[in-house]
């Protein structure tokens, strides 16, 4: 013992990638399965008495283990692709581990069999054998372990083993290739603003080129002068590509306007090309650009004050970005209390963005933008977005109460203060010019419709005196086409929509399902939002009013800027779209101490999709318009009873896998489940 507590340790070996292990489900009523190999399986590896510890509770070998193996050590020459559209969007790839079935129940499997034979052993030779003798046993007491035999013990095999064994498992949830979680996450492959994107890394002079495929010697760059690390001039700045230009520009001034960024990159610079490349780097705050939050504190970074991780660092600097898109000023003792974060941590986020005001808080250290707000809608519009997104994880991770987001579409409060007559004159001047361009631009438009529709042969257009009633209405509609769709989370519906229908169709005897509103087919925006409603419904079937926003602003997401559809797409145009597009509207009866928002309670179904499971579907739609949830043995007897037939298990479960989820034994419509 005294020669291995002087022996040191030389060096510590640890493994660069931890073990993961994933424990699947094997469908044992599945025809290839063979039942008699599984119970002989589970037999061997657990006995005849089943208890606690049983690697196969069921008597059944019902599930299967893969371990995971590190493929190669060196992951700079893989990326994953993705080709969308005629370009190659490439990822690259920073870990690959490939699972392998694991066979550790053959082990268990074998020790049983050893303890068998063991005892039988025993029990044999004792047979012959008379009691023992009683024998006197000495007691030795272990000296107290030293803190080097219990580093040495530690990292010994035997106890990593146990360790392993002993860390419990972690259930998953499945999401299938179509589901629309997958859908979201297989966006982060798409390159943002991909469309006509200009990649400076592939476009060099014939020098620089050059200068890639020899670089300079050691010997060169050992004579040039060396800067300090944390300085850079704007001549090696200008040598970089651009999106690393912007990169280091944000990262050492935080916060800047997009006109002096044009500036300090130099009149040559392409503002198209910058502009796509501050999204990557940047979000947008009071028109002012401010650095993203994992550019400041990378993945594997800590806090210097309190050690809180980069992630925790992140989600409380997000949290300050987004309060000063709702106002000007923020109180520090209120980000503290909500985030949770030490007082150095909060005040190194405000000192990033804001100056302090003695009796007041932090202001926002620039001034409103205006005039970027107005130049570029749809970068605003697709800023405006991403930032509804965060404040759906914020208000879930630190449990705040919903805030109405701006209704305007930049998304960016303005200025807050003291306003004098003349600024507003001026600000009533803007607005009224604002104001006359659009009125222009709709009757542009109704201009294109009427010369549209002289033209097409065989179209009369029907005239009738219009009531007070039809005025008001045909005015509630102008204004929900000007009025954008509301993506806030939650958030209702506008033009006084009842139930999913406006509220004139709601009321009648009309059956607004399956019929296009008037008009609606004649605008590129129309067919262009049409398209995208059919392609979603042949994916997803049942979709609630909520879901169908939120993909609906990931599609936006993934459109180049100036495309037709930031025009603004109103709930009502939306939902018209729908039903005009061959879905209808499931009234499903939630309870009444359902937690729903109304756009979760708005469900929509695609009616007939050409295939043969229609019928199907439709019967279970009908089943779930009188019930919440509803029980497997019900839907299998509704759909039996129905369609005439014995149906397989096999159709039922592709009908209930298009339009239901499972939750506690129970089926629901996708989307209205409140777990």
């Amino acid at each position: 013992m005294a020669n291995e507590e002087d022996d040191p340790v030389v060096q510590e070996i640890k493994p660069k990638q931890q073990k993961v292990e994933l424990e699947m489900a094997i469908d044992t009523l599945n025809p290839n399965y063979c039942r008699s190999k599984g119970e002989q399986i589970a037999l061997n590896v657990d006995g005849a008495c089943a208890d606690e510890t049983s690697t196969y509770s069921s008597k059944l070998m019902d599930k299967q283990t893969f371990c995971s193996s590190q493929t190669t050590s060196n992951t700079s020459r893989y990326a994953a692709a993705l080709y969308r559209q005629g370009e190659l969007h490439l990822t690259p790839l920073h870990g690959i581990l490939q699972l392998r079935p694991s066979f550790s129940y053959l082990d268990k499997a074998d020790a049983k069999h050893r303890e068998r034979e063991a005892a039988n052993e025993a029990g044999d030779s004792s047979q012959d054998e008379a009691e023992e003798d009683v024998k006197q046993i000495t007691v030795r007491f272990s000296r107290p372990e030293s803190e080097q035999a219990r580093q040495r013990r530690v990292q010994s095999y035997e106890f990593l083993q146990k360790k392993h064994a002993e860390e419990p498992w972690v259930h998953l949830h499945y999401h299938g290739l179509r589901d629309s979680r997958s859908e979201h996450e297989r966006q982060y492959l798409l390159c943002q603003g991909s469309s006509g994107v200009e990649n400076t890394e592939l476009v060099k002079s014939p020098s620089e080129y050059l200068m890639m495929l020899m670089p300079p010697s050691q010997e060169e760059e050992k004579d040039k002068p060396v800067a300090p690390s944390n300085v850079l001039s704007m001549a090696q700045l200008r040598t970089l590509p651009l999106a690393d230009q912007i990169k280091i520009l944000m990262k050492n001034v935080k916060v800047m306007p997009f006109a002096n960024l044009m500036s300090l990159l130099g009149p040559s610079v392409d503002s198209v090309a910058v502009l796509r490349g501050i999204q990557k780097v940047a979000m947008l705050v009071q028109g002012n650009w401010v650095v993203k939050s994992d550019i400041l504190y990378p993945k594997d970074s800590s806090s210097p004050h309190s050690g809180v991780p980069a992630e925790v660092l992140c989600r409380g600097r997000d949290f300050v970005m987004w309060k000063f898109t709702q106002s000007r000023w923020v109180v520090r003792k209120e980000v503290a209390a909500v985030t949770k974060l030490c007082t150095e941590d909060v005040k190194d986020f405000l000192e990033h963005m804001a100056v302090v005001r003695i009796n007041k808080g932090w202001e926002f250290i620039l001034p409103y933008d205006g005039e970027f707000i107005k130049k570029h809608p749809d970068v605003v519009q697709r800023q405006h977005m991403l930032w509804t997104g965060i404040q759906a994880k914020l208000e879930k991770v630190y449990n705040l109460v919903k805030e109405a987001m701006p209704k305007k579409p930049d998304g960016q409060s303005g200025p807050v203060g003291l306003v004098s007559g003349d600024q507003r004159v001026q600000v009533a001047k803007r607005q009224a010019q604002q104001n006359h361009a659009l009125l222009e631009r709709e009757l542009q438009r109704r201009k294109e419709q009427l010369q549209a529709s002289a033209v097409l042969p065989g179209v009369r257009i029907k005239e009738e005196p219009m009531s007070e009633e039809g005025e008001d209405e045909e005015e509630r509609e102008a204004e929900d086409e000007e009025e954008p769709m509301d993506t806030s989370p939650g958030g209702g519906l506008h033009g006084g929509l009842a139930n999913g229908l406006p509220a004139g169709r709601a009321a009648g005897g009309d059956s607004f399902n399956g019929h296009p509103p008037s008009g609606s087919a004649s605008t590129p925006v129309a067919r262009e939002l049409r398209a995208f409603v059919q392609a979603t419904f042949q994916k997803q079937f049942v979709l609630t009013l909520s879901e169908l926003k939120r993909l609906f602003n990931l599609h936006l997401a993934s459109l180049p800027p100036g495309h037709m559809l930031f025009s603004g797409i109103s709930d009502r145009m939306l939902q018209d779209t729908v039903l005009a597009a061959g879905c209808k509207q499931i009234l499903v009866p939630f309870p009444p101490q359902t937690a729903a928002s109304p756009d979760e309670q708005k469900v929509f179904a695609l009616w007939e999709s050409g295939d043969i499971s229609d019928q199907h579907r439709q019967v279970l739609l009908e089943i779930f318009s009188k019930n919440y949830r509803v029980r497997r043995n019900m839907i299998q007897a509704r759909l039996t009873q129905e369609c005439g037939e014995d149906l397989s298990k096999q159709e039922v479960d592709k009908v209930l896998k298009d339009c239901c989820v499972s939750y506690g034994g129970m089926w629901y419509l996708k989307g209205t489940v409140q777990s």
